[in-house]
């Protein structure tokens, strides 16, 4: 089939929430783990590829060198158009990554002008005068000022981008982009005649993302979060680039134990850990005492439950208890050892018979599948807004793994996960 949009993410999360918001057109998503060793297979293209990369927090010369061959197997597949994917609250440091890739990805592609619109309304996304919100919340005072990994102290997006590209931010603001298609193109125009390459674009709607997604068909590459990717599909129907298949491909049942994997800390996977834990059997994992003696005591834990059972281990934990940590380990190393611990314990459940996979976390997200050989996804039924359950095969066996961005999903999504897939 016709590839008709190349997509990156940075993180494995992202990716899947990507895969499921282009997958409600009906039109094949096909999600790649990592950069694809193999050689495009004509008869394995679908109209959008996703490339999952790990390289949100990554140094910057190494997640730009990724998103470089990335961008290059893409093009090689056919792609002419391109989606630089990440999240919907901006997760970044002062030095990159979105900015240095998205520069990358601009002189690769020729591209003259790019937007920047990371808006999700339907889950609460919101940007206004440059402004990014979380619910009602500015980014600034929301719970993300506290993320461990890219504390977000700065709402205002333009300030943000400004020292991670070359050259100058423009903005279209809520005002232009309420105006319609013809004022949202023509301030577009206005800016590439000032020389501004990278725009921040307001979006408080659905309505707005529609006009900016129409307002941007033409550039070779755009740039937000899954919400405005979401809304090309209808434009590809619309001219004629593509046709939805008859039917969709049957999905797999899949049979075996179910275990929950959360590495993230935001505030609601905490609370939705907090409501599976009084449901399960769980385990809490501590940094600091993995640092000392590894995960040996909770890969035991483990095979000591039943592997029928549904079963949760988590290293979630309060900002505070967060802090203490990285003090104690190095931001760094507190993350990595919660990773390395969970990709073998996965791994563990796995051999144990698991089949079901509820991850929390894209760091998290990225160490497991990984850890498990997962190199391509197919994309099921949404669990939350932009988070499907996936299937894999690992070793010859079919797996089902729902990778779920931290604040994503409401207070019963591990439950609501399981229901859903058990109904499909």
């Amino acid at each position: 089939m016709t590839l008709l949009l190349g997509c990156i993410a940075d993180d494995f999360t992202g990716a899947t929430d990507l895969a499921a918001l282009l997958a409600r057109s009906g039109l094949p998503v096909s999600l790649r783990i990592g950069i694809p060793r193999e050689k495009r297979d004509p008869n394995d293209t679908a109209a959008f590829e996703v490339i999952a990369l790990k390289c949100r927090t990554s140094p910057v010369d190494l997640a730009v060198e990724q998103a470089r061959q990335a961008l290059a197997w893409l093009k090689e597949a056919g792609a002419s158009r391109f989606f630089w994917k990440y999240c919907s609250t901006f997760d970044s440091t002062a030095e990159g990554n979105i900015g240095p890739i998205a520069d990358m990805l601009l002189t690769e592609t020729g591209a003259r002008q790019t937007i920047y619109c990371p808006a999700f309304p339907e889950n609460g996304r919101s940007v206004f005068m440059g402004h990014l919100f979380v619910g009602e919340q500015l980014l600034s005072e929301s719970p993300m000022k506290d993320h461990p990994l890219t504390p977000m102290r700065d709402s205002n997006l333009v300030r943000l981008l400004t020292p991670q590209v070359a050259g100058d931010v423009g903005l279209a603001n809520h005002n232009i982009v309420s105006k319609g298609l013809t004022a949202l193109r023509a301030r577009l125009a206005q800016l590439s005649h000032d020389g501004i390459r990278h725009v921040i674009v307001d979006a408080v709607g659905d309505d707005d993302l529609g006009t900016i997604a129409a307002a941007s068909f033409d550039m070779p590459l755009l740039t937000g979060g899954s919400a405005i990717a979401g809304q090309l599909p209808p434009l590809y129907l619309e001219q004629g680039l593509a046709s939805r298949a008859a039917h969709r491909r049957a999905l797999p049942k899949v049979a075996g134990g179910a275990v929950v994997l959360s590495g993230s800390c935001s505030a609601m996977t905490r609370r939705q850990v907090a409501n599976y834990a009084e449901q399960v059997a769980s385990l809490r994992l501590d940094p600091i005492a993995l640092a000392e003696g590894g995960a040996a005591a909770a890969r035991e834990w483990l095979r000591r439950q039943s592997p029928d059972a549904p079963r949760l281990i988590y290293a979630t934990a309060e900002p505070e208890d967060v802090r203490q940590a990285q003090e104690r380990l190095g931001r760094e190393k507190a993350g990595q050892v919660v990773e390395e611990a969970l990709s073998e314990i996965a791994r563990d459940a796995f051999d144990y018979g698991t089949r079901r996979f509820v991850v929390a976390g894209g760091e998290t997200s990225g160490a497991i599948t990984q850890a498990l050989g997962v190199t391509q996804l197919s994309i099921g039924p949404e669990i939350a807004s932009g988070v499907p359950w996936t299937f894999a095969t690992v070793e010859g066996e079919t797996i089902a793994l729902a990778l779920k961005s931290g604040n994503f999903g409401g207070e019963t999504f591990f439950t609501d996960a399981f229901d859903r897939l058990g109904a499909t």
